[in-house]
């Protein structure tokens, strides 16, 4: 079966990247709603406000100084979630304790000197500077640490406290349990199809069409088969390309195109500017063979049926399963109704 079943009723599909499965519902979305919503403010936004820790020439909770940049601006975290030098209390006696050594660091990304701005409102220049930064900083972390995470925040439904426009880099000496998952399930597919699970799942869903939001011809934007989150998005390079700093100058640019559609299309969805996390994977920096990998991004977006319903994982999905109310192909649908510029 390479589309979606023929029938509405509820069933099952299985992410191969990860090995995991979700179930999908989509009669759920006709059930009413009396549960908890999202704040919506229009508060007007300022180009630079003094009170916020990001903008150029502020200073941050930790005393330090921004300097007054005028482009990107990337800083150690003041706390981090790594360090360089931990020291973890270890027990290798027991199977029940076990402990490791996790060395590392992380890193602030601004993307922008305007605090009113947000990545979907950055010109193909801002996004390209943005893309060279993340590139950037994935080759210089990739020497010493054998995982570089590249990610956003966007939205206090995301847990975002500041709404200046940015994002952080997380780089560790161990490889995460998602991240082991995906090189695993890659490995066993390119040992027994030959090349690269996602550059055939970029060609499948290009001549399915139905999950696809938008593409270009470096890139190509799909609601996955598997999607949890409502609106949750894959982002694919058309050719290979294990890691970010991989990307040649027409592969960047494209990408560039793609997000400013894919963004613009999530603030259309709601009329709002959509909340989200979002973050790149690409080959790990380790000994051994890598060629089984493909440089994607996953945009996890809550939203479900407003600006103010978000999607919550509890019940069944913390104690069973992944389960979602809409199935990929009616929320790819709905996306690529939206314009693909920001004024519509």
């Amino acid at each position: 079966m390479s589309g979606a079943p023929e029938f509405p009723t509820p069933h099952r599909r299985f992410n191969p990247l990860t090995g995991s499965w979700v179930l999908v519902s989509a009669h759920r979305t006709e059930r009413p709603w009396l549960g908890e919503t999202e704040n919506v403010t229009d508060e007007p936004r300022l180009q630079r406000d003094p009170a916020c820790y990001l903008c150029p020439g502020s200073t941050r909770a930790n005393g330090a100084q921004n300097p007054d940049y005028t482009d990107t601006f990337v800083f150690t975290n003041d706390y981090p979630a790594l360090l360089p030098e931990p020291e973890p209390k270890s027990d290798e006696a027991s199977p029940l304790f076990r402990a490791e050594r996790q060395a590392g660091t992380c890193r602030v990304i601004c993307f922008s000197p305007r605090h009113d701005l947000t990545l979907a409102e950055l010109d193909s220049e801002g996004l390209l500077r943005v893309i060279d930064l993340w590139a950037d900083q994935t080759a210089e972390l990739g020497q010493d640490y054998r995982w570089v995470q590249v990610f956003e925040n966007k939205g206090e439904a995301m847990g975002a406290s500041n709404p200046h426009p940015h994002g952080q880099i997380w780089a560790g000496t161990s490889l995460p349990s998602l991240i082991e998952a995906e090189d695993r399930a890659q490995e066993e597919y390119a040992a027994t199809h030959g090349g690269p699970m996602l550059l055939d799942y970029a060609r499948a869903e290009h001549e399915e069409a139905t999950r696809v939001v938008c593409e270009n011809e470096e890139w190509i934007v799909v609601v996955p088969y598997w999607a949890v989150w409502p609106f949750e998005t894959l982002i694919i390079p058309r050719r290979p390309a294990r890691r970010m700093p991989d990307l040649d100058d027409d592969q960047r640019r494209g990408l560039a195109g793609a997000l400013q559609s894919l963004l613009s299309r999530y603030d259309g969805i709601f009329d709002t500017p959509f909340p989200y996390s979002m973050g790149w994977h690409g080959a790990p920096f380790q000994d051994g063979p890598t060629d089984h990998w493909q440089l994607h991004a996953h945009a996890y977006p809550p939203l479900l049926r407003s600006a103010t319903v978000r999607k919550f994982m509890v019940g069944y999905e913390l104690l069973a399963e992944s389960q979602r109310d809409l199935t990929p192909e009616a929320a790819a649908a709905r996306l690529r109704d939206m314009s693909e510029t920001r004024d519509g």
